[in-house]
């Protein structure tokens, strides 16, 4: 399927961003007010090994974790009228950038450092990448990931934001990128 064809508000949406930056929240809010299915690929690699992604770290490593997430980013990203979620790690992967770049419409949600950091207690257990790392070892992966999710369509800071004005933000950018590009 040549996504290129495919009408503007016909394409997938893509959430990225830092893990515990609201792309589940905010995509599965958006899907909802579309009509629009959703997909969080974390979540599909779960129920396929019927297990936690920390526990899928561990017993079959991170390799084959990405592996498998780029295979499932690839297939949904050439389907139409979805919104996906992708892991905080996926965008590292070039392959996985250019494919949501080409045949989605790509939404950085942004984060700051210190809204991000309030979240940590409830992140760490949950994700394998951040577990035995000091605080100052993942403010640098911090930052370091937001020069990879510089690539994007468009950027949301959604600090001081919920999750309803989170998602109408993205509603309505959307609704004028489709008025202006179809």
């Amino acid at each position: 399927m040549i996504q290129n064809s495919v009408p503007y508000k016909e394409k997938s949406i893509v959430f990225i961003g830092f893990m515990g930056s609201g792309k589940t929240t905010i995509g599965e809010a958006v899907a909802k007010k579309l009509y629009r299915d959703f997909i969080d690929i974390d979540q599909t690699i779960e129920s396929e090994y019927g297990l936690s992604v920390t526990e899928i770290f561990n017993q079959y490593g991170e390799e084959e974790f990405r592996e498998r997430e780029k295979a499932l980013i690839k297939k949904y990203s050439l389907h139409r009228l979805k919104v996906i979620s992708v892991g905080g790690g996926a965008f590292l992967q070039e392959e996985i950038r250019n494919t949501c770049l080409e045949n989605c419409i790509v939404f950085f949600l942004d984060l700051s450092w210190d809204s991000w950091k309030d979240r940590l207690d409830i992140l760490v257990e949950s994700r394998p990448v951040l577990q035995g790392r000091s605080i100052d070892d993942i403010r640098e992966l911090f930052y370091n990931r937001k020069g990879i999710y510089a690539l994007h369509n468009s950027k949301l800071n959604t600090d001081d934001l919920n999750v309803e004005e989170v998602s109408q933000y993205v509603i309505d950018s959307l609704k004028t990128s489709w008025e202006l590009y179809n």
